[in-house]
């Protein structure tokens, strides 16, 4: 009797095994099938609205004068400001008489691009500071240092990103990729907060990507070490719907403060030069200045137009547009978003206290 109930109990169990993987086995084809499905109808939407032609026909619709702004006694701090986008928006606001705060990991090219932006427009108010965007102990001694200084803050553009193709941790254990582009932005932010709110008008802005689009929100494994083979484009993708989700959470939660993030199209830009340099080689002749790249970003950091959008909103070229692609079920809930934010509070206590 004990031997037949034991084959019985054996029988359930290897039927149950077989059901499990038989379930997973459907649920990974499904998975597959639409991250093929999304990654394809992403193309496609780039060819024709990423590229340089798909600025200069969304540029059409743009009014010139809404960057025809005198900024002189305003404050703006921007990270990777020495190349790219993050650069010519440095130099856009600085030409508008606007204080720029440069924050660069590399001390050579943010001295020389701080340098020449000032002998371009003459502008004395540049200022470089170092900071490693991977390193939150070190971005929140830099914020707690620059309120101490006394100086204000209207603007905070997170510009600085990352996309590291093999799998690297940082001396804190942090996966590279999540590191600077979620955490590291996610600590600038909420630790600048005090002086932002002190500004009349404060706005925060975080340069994301339309790549995001390809994206559903894996709150199971923000950093990582799931994924196997390791996908530095799909991890950087996912950074990007995060910070899409983190635009949404600050909008709520700081109601004082405008929000927003943008995509910057397909740009020439030395980051896309040096991380997807198969893309680039393809691609290069259909892709965006750095100019027009920076093109949003400069009317969502000085625009008036701008602030009158509700806060966010994700744009690209000067407009609001969907954060989703159709039938790509890439929504997640409210409850997952909040718990977003909760991991990164948690992350952030956790790796930048100040000993």
């Amino acid at each position: 009797m004990d031997r037949n109930k034991c084959l019985c109990e054996k029988l359930r169990f290897i039927r149950r095994l077989n059901f499990d993987r038989t379930y997973y086995a459907r649920r990974s084809v499904k998975k597959e099938i639409m991250s093929i499905y999304r990654s394809t109808v992403w193309f496609v939407k780039g060819l024709k609205e990423y590229t340089k032609q798909g600025y200069l026909n969304a540029s059409r619709s743009f009014r010139p004068n809404d960057l025809d702004v005198d900024v002189t006694g305003k404050s703006f701090m921007i990270t990777g400001a020495n190349s790219g986008i993050g650069k010519c928006t440095a130099l856009a606001i600085a030409k508008k008489g606007g204080t720029v705060h440069m924050v660069c990991r590399d001390s050579v090219r943010g001295e020389d691009a701080r340098k020449e932006i000032t002998e371009a427009t003459g502008n004395q108010n540049i200022f470089l500071h170092l900071l490693d965007m991977s390193k939150p102990k070190d971005i929140a001694k830099f914020a707690t240092d620059f309120e101490t200084s006394g100086k204000n803050l209207d603007v905070l553009i997170n510009n600085a990103g990352c996309m590291v193709i093999i799998r690297e941790l940082t001396d804190d254990g942090l996966e590279k990729n999540f590191a600077t582009n979620t955490l590291g932005a996610h600590v600038l932010t909420t630790s600048l907060l005090s002086v932002l709110n002190k500004a009349e008008k404060p706005r925060v802005i975080l340069v994301t990507s339309g790549g995001m689009l390809v994206q559903k929100l894996d709150l199971k494994d923000l950093q990582f070490e799931k994924m196997y083979p390791f996908d530095g484009t799909m991890a950087y993708a996912q950074n990007k719907r995060q910070q899409v989700i983190m635009t949404e959470q600050y909008a709520k939660k700081y109601p004082n403060i405008h929000c927003s993030c943008m995509h910057p199209g397909w740009a020439d830009t030395p980051a896309v030069r040096m991380s997807m340099p198969s893309f680039h080689a393809k691609m290069k002749d259909r892709l965006r200045t750095p100019e027009q790249g920076a093109d949003t970003l400069l009317w969502l950091a000085i625009s008036d137009a701008a602030i009158k959008q509700p806060s966010g909103l994700f744009f690209q070229d000067r407009t609001s547009v969907s954060k989703h692609l159709p039938l790509a079920w890439s929504k997640s809930t409210k409850q997952e978003d909040e718990q977003l934010m909760s991991a990164l509070d948690e992350l952030s206590k956790q790796y930048s206290t100040l000993s």
